[in-house]
């Protein structure tokens, strides 16, 4: 029978940054990971400025900084029949020292996290290990049985099991976590198409004729979205890949004249979007954070950085009393009752922006070709440098930095 003192499931970066911070204070951490490497396409790869400034408090700046990655500091959108450029966002200009989003391939920050917490003795992570129920004695969950690739099946036993795993985790299912879902207006499609010299830069998104498409400038590429009506990708395939390439460059202009945009719809993969959160996140001896307690809408790209802060909070609640061995439920409750605002406050506003901003534009109401149908505070708001910051500073911090515990800076 194998035995830590942390057990987390999921290697994302909730999962990593929880790790290496109760390992760097000296608690002992077993992370577990299905999959037998990072390499997956289409994750989160934005690293905001929280995430950024955390990096630096733990002495990982200068490593982050040699990745390859590409920086976003503009919100723009394309306007009119000229596609004139509407600035609605300008991360830059908020007065701090990480000023923009960096575009990191999410396995590289994985991994940077992985090499920094196999420095620390207390820190283990089993790649290949899916954790396949939890171990629930006496009221309380006391770990995790798991199998191995190979298909070993084993138990690990700990006195905190913190469920990492996204938002199909398995710890949802238990009936006391309660949890509550909202409709949502959309899914996402997600692709890559080549980029050119001269094209735009940073982040550009653009929005009529029924159409909703967000572009992230990646160097020689552009990561999209491209915005659908929920339930309508089935639909889509049954169309050649050259219709959606047409009509794609039909949208963005500059695109046209260019070889095959996308090769094949194998190349789209589909995001579908959810917005949920669960009612408690926590029984005695687990703790949801990240996905697995509330999954996020794909809007402003906030999810990660929302995670990220999750683990920070629940590394500073959890250190010390597992240090001492005198964890109590009111420790984890803490967490959640730290969090809970600015989860519910954060979905709140997605709620707000998929039904005035998303849904009406999948509709057509909203055209941002055509300026006499973008709404008011969007083109008030580019000639007024403070309201420029609100939707900088949303996208750049989400609404609530967390500090790492003491122990854990380097």
């Amino acid at each position: 029978m194998e035995r830590t003192t942390c057990c987390i499931v999921g290697g994302g970066p909730a999962g990593m940054v929880l790790g290496l911070l109760l390992a760097r204070a000296g608690v002992h951490v077993t992370v577990l990971e299905k999959h037998g490497d990072f390499l997956r396409d289409f994750r989160g790869d934005t690293v905001h400025p929280t995430t950024l400034q955390l990096l630096e408090d733990l002495g990982l700046a200068e490593r982050f900084a040699q990745l390859p990655q590409r920086r976003v500091d503009q919100i723009r959108v394309p306007t009119g029949p000229g596609n004139d450029l509407l600035k609605l966002g300008d991360i830059s200009s908020l007065s701090t020292k990480y000023n923009y989003i960096a575009m990191v391939p999410q396995w590289d920050l994985l991994d940077l996290l992985a090499d920094e917490g196999k420095q620390e003795p207390s820190f283990t992570l089993r790649m290949n290990t899916e954790a396949t129920s939890l171990i629930r004695e006496g009221g309380r969950v006391n770990g995790v049985r798991y199998r191995t690739a190979d298909g070993e099946d084993g138990e690990i036993r700990a006195t905190i099991t913190v469920a990492c795993d996204g938002r199909r985790s398995f710890a949802r299912s238990l009936p006391e976590l309660e949890l509550r879902d909202f409709s949502t207006p959309m899914d996402v499609q997600w692709f890559r198409v080549p980029r050119e010299p001269g094209d735009p830069e940073g982040g550009i998104g653009k929005i009529g004729q029924g159409m909703f498409t967000v572009l992230i400038d990646r160097g020689d590429y552009f990561q999209a979205a491209s915005i659908i009506t929920k339930g309508t990708d089935a639909a889509a395939r049954e169309h050649p890949i050259e219709d959606f390439n047409r009509s794609l460059a039909e949208f963005l202009p500059w695109l046209a004249g260019r070889d095959r945009l996308v090769d094949s719809w194998d190349d789209i993969k589909l995001l579908d979007v959810t917005l949920d959160r669960l009612r408690t996140w926590h029984v005695p001896g687990l703790l949801c954070i990240g996905d697995a307690a509330h999954a996020m809408s794909p809007v402003a790209g906030i999810g990660i950085n929302l995670a990220v802060q999750d683990a920070v909070a629940a590394a500073r609640h959890l250190v010390d009393p597992l240090r001492r061995g005198t964890l109590r439920r009111g420790h984890v409750a803490a967490i959640q009752r730290r969090r809970w605002p600015t989860t519910v406050g954060i979905q709140r506003l997605q709620r707000a922006i998929h039904t005035n901003v998303v849904q009406p534009a999948l509709e057509g109401r909203i055209d941002f070709t055509r300026r006499g149908r973008i709404p008011l505070p969007l083109r008030v708001a580019p000639s007024v440098p403070w309201l420029r910051k609100i939707p900088a500073y949303f996208i750049a911090y989400g609404a609530l930095r967390e500090r790492p515990p003491a122990a854990a800076l380097r």
